[in-house]
């Protein structure tokens, strides 16, 4: 029976790579009222099928590439979609969100989700023409071994050859990285990557070079003539409100490194310090006046906080901000015009560039204190655009960089220094100066993520200006922060129309007596927030500030309030963790390194150190986990999960 409801295909595919047959998966309406789609809607078919003694290379480890219902229905940057599985780079369920084309195309040709089970007899690389599978030989299609522009190009190539004219079509593809197995290599799709937790790994584990989908597909909307109404208010909201109408178009995320200077939360040299003396050799502000060629947006954005740069004579895509923030003061690098090489030439080699530039930091500092000759140092970057090649092609100590601080620190020592949590490198921001942030990064479910984490950085500095350094309230604003953003992600949309959740006199008035008071509260209300989030049906309410919740009335056709949307990512989230545990995970998994719970950041002030036990008794009483951090039968029933 066809879906009652509007932006969905009613289509899940699962494909077995060994054998090259296909076949519909069942999945009905029950399921989406309650797995929504996107990674949640991966989670549900991952927690049927894992038992927990699957490795990440495995044909028994399935790919779930899953889009989202408000995907192609005109809502602001609604292009997002999501690969999951389990990571060769942490060993636990993963989940890996990208901008590309892909997740659009693919619902254009009656797809909502593929699942990838099994391992490709040899080199592949698989085309779908309006929902019609045609598996080819990458080897002899000349694909396997080329970079990743290379490859696309070369995919597009075959396509237009084989259909005698250009049709639009979405693709993704794996770089070297991925050939060789290094486990931070990203999945591409056009300039944007599936970039952590090595998800390209996998692909080239199951030999599977690229994926191409194209089709003419109409995405039903449920109620037109409101929905296209709302997404033009949605539009106009987004371009109005400080963040998303001026920082993030202006600067990109890059426009944050001069702010994160001043709050002390830009990792520098391998986060032993919280500001670099050479920032602005490297913030948002040098890139846009000396470097940006213009703007650029996903589908369907708003924003637009993509940057384009010249390199070598070719207009590219340029550095977000932890790619500025890592390969700049993360190693002691005050060169722009390496950083803007270094972006692209990783990106053409598919691999991370948070996990590869923490990898490298680490290997600096073990060199500086002795545990492994590595012959890399602070500041010296000399070699570093050979060194990518050979982590890549595992070449040398590169075949040791390819996996990661983790693993490296595991056999040289040097553990407290490797800035990881669950095997998964942090990202930018130094949590000794944003403890909330730096519980989210243990608590994470994929491991050291700053948006899986909650992003409470935006409450600790960089939006507002509550105290980062107490541990007051951290916990419950973190466990909502998590499954506002587990349902955001889960849509289809882009993170980044959350940042208009704040009302924009807040961020434009630091100073105003209502911003004051707002940043003084917020460490009060814990027990506030603990309520919404242990009974969040009764928020039935649509909040001004978040358009998301009429917009899925509008477009899907579901009862949606703002408390229904923070328990699809609450039951999400709590799925998420509830498989991991399967594999282990547990509560003393969710840690940071030495560095940033016992080694405070400015050594005559004790409290610039992540209180990480305190924060996460809160965080595990406020999701209905025991002591273990293992949900409780009563929360996976209360969820619907049992």
């Amino acid at each position: 029976m066809a879906t009652k409801y509007g932006g969905y295909m009613d289509r899940v595919v699962l494909v077995d790579l060994t054998e090259h047959t296909v076949e519909n998966y069942p999945w009905t309406d029950e399921d989406r009222e309650k797995y929504i789609g996107g990674k949640i809607m991966a989670a549900k078919v991952l927690n049927d099928h894992l038992s927990g003694q699957e490795k990440a290379f495995s044909e028994e480890n399935w790919v779930v590439v899953s889009t989202g219902p408000m995907t192609g229905t005109g809502a602001p940057s609604s292009g997002r979609f999501d690969l999951s599985c389990i990571s060769p780079q942490t060993g636990i369920l993963t989940s890996s969100n990208c901008g590309g084309s892909f997740g659009y195309h693919l619902k254009k040709a009656g797809i909502d989700a593929l699942i990838l089970k099994g391992k490709c007899p040899g080199h592949t690389w698989i085309e779908i023409d309006n929902g019609e599978f045609f598996f080819h030989d990458a080897d002899e299609d000349g694909l396997w071994g080329l970079k990743s522009t290379e490859g696309q190009e070369k995919l597009e190539s075959l396509l237009v050859k084989k259909w005698g004219t250009h049709r639009a079509f979405g693709q993704l593809i794996i770089g070297p990285g991925g050939e060789n197995l290094v486990v931070y290599s990203a999945v591409l799709s056009g300039e944007r990557a599936a970039g952590r937790t090595g998800v390209g790994a996998v692909f080239g584990w199951k030999n599977l070079k690229a994926i191409s989908v194209t089709g003419n597909h109409t995405i039903p909307v449920f109620d037109p003539e409101k929905n296209e109404k709302w997404n033009q208010k949605w539009f106009s909201y987004l371009r109005k409100h400080p963040l998303t109408g001026n920082q993030l178009p202006r600067l990109g995320t890059a426009g944050l490194v001069s702010s994160m200077q001043m709050r002390g939360m830009l990792s520098t040299k391998n986060y032993s310090a919280g500001q670099y003396d050479r920032f602005e050799s490297v913030n948002g502000e040098t890139l846009a006046e000396e470097h940006n060629i213009v703007n650029k947006g996903c589908l369907t954005c708003p924003i637009k906080c993509a940057r384009t740069v010249d390199v070598n004579g070719r207009t590219v895509k340029g550095p977000e901000l932890e790619t500025l923030v890592l390969l700049g003061g993360g190693i002691c690098n005050d060169n722009l015009e390496n950083i803007l090489r270094w972006n692209n030439e990783l990106d053409e080699l598919g691999l991370d560039t948070i996990s590869c530039a923490n990898t490298i930091a680490w290997a600096m500092e073990a060199n500086e204190k002795g545990i492994w000759n590595s012959g890399l140092s602070f500041g010296k970057t000399e070699g570093l655009s050979k060194l990518f090649e050979d982590i890549a092609y595992r070449r040398g100590i590169g075949n040791e960089l390819a996996e990661g601080s983790r693993r490296l620190s595991q056999k040289y020592g040097g553990t407290e220094f490797a800035i990881q949590s669950k095997g998964l490198e942090l990202a930018a921001y130094e949590p000794r100066r944003a403890v909330g942030q730096g519980l989210g990064y243990a608590v994470s479910n994929r491991g050291g993520c700053h948006l899986n984490a909650g992003y409470l950085v935006i409450l600790e500095g960089l939006g507002l200006y509550t105290d980062p350094l107490t541990y007051k309230a951290k916990g419950d604003f973190t466990m909502m922060f998590q499954d506002l953003m587990e349902m955001i992600s889960a849509t289809g949309q882009c993170l980044f129309t959350s940042y208009a959740f704040f009302p924009g006199f807040l961020i434009t008035r630091p100073n105003g007596i209502i911003t004051r008071i707002a940043n003084w509260a917020i460490p009060h209300i814990g027990w506030a927030v603990r309520f919404m989030n242990r009974f969040p049906l009764t928020l039935a309410l649509h909040l001004p500030v978040f358009p998301q919740t009429k917009g899925i009335q509008y477009a899907v056709g579901m009862k949606m309030t703002f408390g229904r949307y923070l328990r699809y990512g609450e039951r999400g989230y709590t799925m998420d963790r509830w498989v991991s545990t399967r594999f282990g995970i547990r509560a003393k998994d969710d840690a940071l390194p030495k560095r940033l719970t016992e080694e405070p950041q400015d050594p005559n002030d004790p409290r610039t150190k992540v209180p990480l036990e305190k924060m996460k008794k809160t965080y595990y009483r406020a999701r209905g986990w025991d002591r273990d951090g293992v949900p409780t039968e009563r929360t996976l029933k209360r969820l619907g999960i049992l």
